[in-house]
């Protein structure tokens, strides 16, 4: 512990004298890529865009810019070349490679996934009855990656005799995946062949009859649901969503009585219901689609469950309705709405159902007997954690799997019995390093105030020897839209900076639902400034109250989180020493005004529709890409993928082009593409440390820790 201290007290000295040194710009020339001046008119206001240009990928004057980025890029980070490796390799280090997923039985197999020293992929296989029996290789992935600089199995499905699997590939990274069959008694992959599908599937009973969803091959939104008969060379559509502001899937219930077709958009959702062993019938409406009513749907004996906002139940309740009734006019309440509690979610067997619920930010799993006796919640202590149902395939069950973590715990899978209450933890996640030990770190929930009088949570963890000063570097993470929570969690790469002195923070700001469905409200669509000015806040907290100084304040966010990295730089960018943008969603209004870019039509509920001039204005008044302004920036490091279907390469690509013109400082801008990937980075589980390696040693070289 002495050694650590010294180490700090010296890295934090190093840091003071060294920090130009390694972070002003060399004498290395940034790329300024060309302008083109591009007139946007609408609502009679004139944006002018000088880097449009860069929107095509099949233009060679574009990719050679994102070549001369990259080379700039590996130019001013050559110094930390070997600080990257040997990141990588420390956290590589602490992965087990051997490792495997606790195993699940599922009609008559034990199905785990596995993975061997030295390979990046998994390897899923099962046994039969029980596991001591021999292993049946389902899928390699190591193999059917071969010869692919990118790699996914978007998921496979297993026909109910248990003889055949459909799985889908992507080897592209733009979320299309190709759907095929494999016999899984001989080994063979079956002649059909489905290009541009969403990766999911489902079997009837028949075992002979497959529901896909496909996508659009432009918008990539999914759209289509089709029937495919094995050896049919051409497909029946049963379904197509006509309303570009929605996608479609479709899934089988875990009572496996129906084939399930979804209709969903932000606020609005819709189900079409077929029994399993009616493949050829005709799929019913569930109940028709309202705007604003949003319902999910899980089956039970002769009955549906509704988990819904139905008559404002902000927060979500849970009603009953009969099967052949199901319309919304028949939902019986079953569970009422809670002001102060978020119902999640509901997991269904045999005996109880589990709700999943939040309660002050914090998860709490209820069970309860379908009979009538005694309920209870599992009992979780600390102050701050996440815990969550897991794989529960076995309706007729009596164990209840779940994962438990914290920002210093480790996850795990733990089996409970839910009838002696009984619990076994199954798996803990290894760190396989000596020195590590989870008392090391501390955690605690802390809560600043917003410009608005609102209280907003922040999970904080730290090495215990590191003293929360204005000289402690801290990295503060948030996403904060779509309603969707990042929950407290625990990252074994994380403790590569923890054990450096860095302090982790995630800001839990409005846009996610960490503090219920109004947490979410209240920062969407005209009030989505909320979400940049609480991660403001909460960074002057830290500062304020002593946590850092913006000497050694650090942002990161990825996607819409990218968004809000460009926000904050452009609200408060002497708040921060340092940002890294990973798959920034930055162009805003540009992307929301042209519906052919992937994802843009189904996104107006979230952030609004351009072409209502209320919410261009609004846009156009935070939009991070339409507000770079000649003033200082941070350093800052941006990242994307040349086939992101999700953010397209182009709006970081020419938001950086925009702030090298612009910005008045000599700061860092780096820009890294990854010419073979796409939203996630990297596809292999090695290869994407590599990227998390870069991002932290541009943290830590602007800390001057070097080692």
């Amino acid at each position: 512990m002495k050694i650590f201290k010294l180490f700090l007290c010296l890295s934090l000295i190093f840091a003071a004298s060294c920090k130009n040194e390694n972070t002003e710009m060399k004498n290395v020339k940034a790329p300024v890529a060309k302008k083109v001046s591009k007139e946007l008119t609408i609502h009679d206001d004139t944006r002018v865009d000088n880097y449009y240009w860069m929107n095509d990928r099949e233009d060679e004057e574009v990719i050679a810019h994102l070549n001369n980025e990259n080379e700039y890029y590996s130019e001013m980070t050559a110094h930390t070349k070997d600080f990257q490796g040997s990141l990588f390799e420390e956290m590589k280090s602490r992965i087990k490679e051997d490792d495997s997923s606790v195993p699940y039985k599922k009609d008559g197999y034990w199905y785990l996934t596995r993975y061997e020293i030295g390979k990046e992929y998994p390897i899923y296989s099962r046994k039969k009855e029980s596991l001591e029996a021999a292993e049946e290789i389902l899928f390699d992935c190591n193999e059917l990656a071969k010869g692919h600089e990118y790699f996914s199995l978007g998921g496979f499905a297993i026909s109910p005799d248990n003889k055949l699997a459909a799985f889908s590939v992507d080897t592209v990274s733009r979320r299309q995946y190709t759907l095929r069959v494999k016999n899984l008694e001989t080994g063979k992959i079956l002649e059909d062949k489905i290009d541009d599908t969403a990766g999911n599937s489902v079997w009837a009973d028949d075992n002979q009859t497959l529901f896909y969803s496909k996508k659009d091959k432009v918008t990539l939104r999914s759209d289509k649901i089709y029937k495919h008969k094995l050896g049919a060379s051409e497909d029946k559509l049963i379904f197509n969503e006509k309303d570009d502001t929605f996608g479609t899937y479709v899934y089988k219930s875990k009572s496996k009585k129906y084939v399930i077709i979804g209709s969903y958009s932000t606020l609005t959702t819709e189900f079409r219901t077929l029994r399993a062993n009616n493949p050829d019938g005709t799929f019913s409406i569930f109940s028709p689609r309202t705007r604003g009513l949003e319902y999910d749907i899980a089956h039970y004996e002769n009955d549906f469950y509704i988990l819904t906002n139905k008559d404002g139940a902000t927060n979500f309740k849970l009603m009953k309705v009969s099967e052949g009734e199901t319309s919304a006019k028949n939902w019986k309440e079953f569970i009422p709405h809670r002001e102060d509690v978020l119902l999640q979610g509901i997991e269904i067997f045999k005996k109880y159902y589990i709700l999943s619920e939040r309660t002050n930010g914090l998860n709490k799993l209820k069970i309860v007997k379908w009979n009538g006796g005694e309920n209870y919640y599992l009992p979780f202590n600390s102050e701050t954690y996440d815990a969550n149902t897991s794989t529960n395939p076995d309706f007729d069950s009596e164990i209840l799997r779940y994962s438990y973590t914290s920002m210093n715990t480790p996850r795990s899978v733990i089996d409970f019995n839910m009838t002696t209450q009984t619990s076994e933890i199954l798996k803990e996640q290894e760190v396989l390093d000596d020195n590590f030990d989870k008392n090391n770190y501390l955690e605690k929930r802390i809560w600043a105030t917003a410009r608005d009088g609102v209280k907003v949570p922040m999970s904080i963890v730290y090495h215990k020897n590191t003293e929360l000063s204005s000289t402690t570097p801290i990295l503060q993470y948030a996403y904060g839209s779509y309603g969707s929570t990042v929950d407290p969690y625990f990252s074994s790469v994380r403790l590569s900076l923890l054990d450096r002195g860095f302090a982790f923070a995630i800001a839990h700001i409005r846009g996610g639902q960490y503090l219920g469905r109004p947490w979410y409200e209240d920062g969407k669509l005209l009030k989505k400034k909320n979400t940049f000015t609480d991660f403001v806040d909460c960074s002057k907290f830290l500062i304020a109250e002593g946590y850092t100084s913006p000497e050694h304040l650090y942002a990161m966010g990825g996607s819409a989180g990218g968004l809000l990295m460009g926000a904050v730089m452009n609200m408060a960018p002497e708040l921060y020493n340092g940002v890294v943008a990973s798959v920034p969603f930055v162009d805003v209004i540009t992307t929301m005004l042209d519906d052919s870019i992937p994802l843009t039509t189904g996104e107006y509920d979230e952030w609004g529709n351009p072409n209502e001039k209320e919410y261009y204005d609004y846009m156009k008044s935070y939009s991070p890409y339409d507000n770079v302004a000649a003033k200082n920036y941070p350093n800052t490091l941006v990242t994307t993928g040349l086939h992101d279907s999700q953010v397209q390469y182009f709006e970081p690509a020419k938001w950086v082009a925009k702030l090298r013109e612009l910005k008045t400082d000599k700061n860092v801008l780096l820009f890294d593409i990854n010419m073979d990937a796409g939203h996630g980075g990297a596809s292999g589980r090695f290869e994407s440390l590599k990227e998390i390696a870069k991002e932290y040693a541009f943290l830590l070289d602007l800390e001057g820790i070097t080692k």
